[in-house]
């Protein structure tokens, strides 16, 4: 069972946190893999599409991400240090404030859910799902709502990863000299892994594979075990495994990108913008 990290009341270990990111992998994953099922419904994110009577003007799932947001908000999910609203001006909550230990430093004044916003619905969104309109509305937009929700969550504990290198003793020096310098480039270099990133891609590509694999194809001996698709279970543990082979109900490689692409670049974006004021 994982510890909750938010009520140590230090900043956790670098350890800890990659256990947390990898769990979010999955969640990702799974969420991707769910919202590849609708058409891409490109309506529902046009302002002006839906005609609602309340009078708003934006898209459908803008409204949607709205009125959930102002549920979750009033049951405090905003008051949690790893959770981002993209709404503003919510309602505050109905119940008493939950007390969570100081860690991070001015927690709720980064926040670039719009930026990962533009890169779901214009990048993602066309990129996991066929063309076309089902008219499956509701449902593709809760998977949206999962999917976004996850990808800020997962970004935004950049500003826990900055912190727990911050606190380092082999490099806290640096870190507050670079700081003071306003050195955003060398910070870059100080805080990045690439050996690290490049183990995520290709555990992340595996995953992809393994997880959206379409078993409904697949028959069963006389013993109930998978006799036609179990190579395959086999073959993706590696990276590698070729294109002809594997079939996936959602693009794998598009996985790969959204990570390399923009949830590493966007969490090190955190991660600086956190750093560069963690001495305010």
């Amino acid at each position: 069972m994982s510890r909750n990290l938010l009520i140590l009341g230090a900043a956790p270990d670098l350890g800890e946190l990659r256990d947390t990111l990898v769990r979010l992998e999955d969640t990702i994953i799974f969420a991707l893999i769910e919202r590849s099922q609708f058409k891409h419904n490109s309506d529902i994110y046009k302002a002006g599409k839906m005609h609602f009577k309340d009078g708003y003007r934006g898209s459908f799932v803008s409204w949607f991400l709205k009125e959930v947001e102002h549920v979750h908000a009033k049951v405090r999910r905003y008051n949690s240090p790893d959770e981002y609203p993209f709404t503003d001006n919510l309602p505050e909550p109905v119940l008493p404030p939950l007390e969570y230990p100081p860690v991070l430093v001015d927690p709720q004044s980064i926040n670039i859910n719009d930026e990962i916003f533009n890169v779901y619905v214009n990048t993602v969104v066309p990129g996991i799902t066929s063309d076309g309109d089902d008219k499956n509305y509701g449902s593709s937009a809760t998977r949206d709502i999962e999917c976004l929700q996850a990808l800020s969550r997962r970004i935004h504990y950049g500003k826990f990863v900055a912190e727990s290198k911050f606190q380092d003793p082999k490099t806290h020096d640096e870190y507050v000299r670079l700081i003071k310098e306003k050195n955003r480039d060398r910070l870059m270099e100080l805080l990045t892994n690439t050996r690290v990133e490049e183990l995520l891609l290709k555990r992340l590509k595996a995953k992809a594979i393994i997880y959206g694999q379409d078993l409904s194809a697949a028959s069963l001996d006389a013993n109930g075990n998978v006799n036609n698709g179990c190579s395959l279970l086999a073959t993706t543990a590696s990276a590698d495994a070729s294109d002809e082979r594997v079939k996936s109900r959602v693009n794998y490689d598009l996985v790969v990108s959204l990570y390399r692409d923009y949830v590493i670049p966007l969490t090190k974006e955190v991660e600086i913008e956190y750093l560069l004021h963690r001495l305010d």
